[in-house]
């Protein structure tokens, strides 16, 4: 699942990117299993998590992060505080769609973008792009904590062999714009990921390709993007364990505070696992 979300990342990157648009842009996220194997060890771990002696642990280890001495405690790690209450949060649900996202919401003004995640482990996450610097970050205002994302300036400029790009004649109708069907397909560790990109040239001042200048990773995938024509208003992310659907369900143009796009005074630096 660690590869969708990358993509998913790499696709609200690309519609922030935008040259003159301001205001806001939401969006929906349905997520299906359709690995037979994956969907029994999802069913299975519900059923743990359903069951009363789990809901009597979580309910126990609630009360001890309630303990004012742990609270203390956490207080030193605000990150891991927030993970956790995240955590047990989705755990004392019983429910594993709660895992997954439901949607995220787009701040765009003067080229720079803040998203917002919405549902699953990064609710409440939000990602703030910075053009004048040409960097992103995560931020967690929760536990006041933000990372710098880590880009790399050594991307090709072309698009790997791995990676096929197929623009098709199919039209499809979302928020009465007129959407043509790209579709992109990776290979990547063995397996075979299917993007279905959705676009439209309908909408002034939002531009896709942008993003093929911006260094988001070792990854040259990205580099696909300057092949595709419009803003993606849908996007459907098929691998052989899941489909993951991402669709624009609002566009609103509005002024927007300058001041949404900082990283917060005060808050700690943290790294990504194997960051240095």
């Amino acid at each position: 699942m660690k590869i969708q979300l990358t993509l998913c990342c790499l696709l609200l990157t690309a519609v922030c990117l935008a040259q003159n648009f301001e205001g806001v842009i939401k969006w929906s996220v349905t997520t299906d299993i359709t690995d037979p194997k994956l969907k029994a060890q999802m069913a299975e771990a519900q059923k743990k998590m359903n069951d009363p002696a789990t809901q009597a642990q979580m309910k126990e280890m609630q009360e001890r992060m309630n303990d004012p001495q742990f609270k203390t405690m956490m207080e030193s790690n605000p990150q891991m505080k927030a993970q956790m209450e995240n955590a047990l949060k989705m755990m004392q649900g019983g429910d594993m769609n709660s895992m997954m996202p439901s949607g995220f919401t787009l701040k765009v003004k003067d080229g720079n973008s803040l998203t917002k995640m919405e549902g699953g482990m990064m609710s409440g996450t939000e990602t703030l792009y910075l053009k004048d610097k040409n960097q992103s970050y995560l931020i967690n205002r929760e536990s006041k904590t933000y990372t710098v994302l880590p880009h790399y300036d050594e991307q090709s400029k072309t698009v790997n062999d791995n990676v096929k790009v197929t623009k098709t004649s199919e039209t499809q109708k979302i928020l009465n714009y007129n959407c043509t069907k790209t579709i992109v397909a990776v290979t990547e560790g063995g397996k075979s990921i299917n993007q279905i990109f959705w676009t439209t040239t309908e909408i002034k001042n939002l531009d896709f390709k942008s993003l093929s200048s911006q260094k988001v990773g070792k990854s040259t995938h990205a580099m696909f993007y300057n092949s595709i024509e419009g803003v993606p208003l849908k996007t459907e992310i098929v691998t052989p364990e899941m489909k993951m659907v991402m669709q624009v369900t609002e566009i609103k143009k509005e002024t927007v505070a300058s001041s949404l796009f900082v990283v917060p005074a005060g808050f700690t630096e943290t790294k990504l696992p194997g960051q240095h």
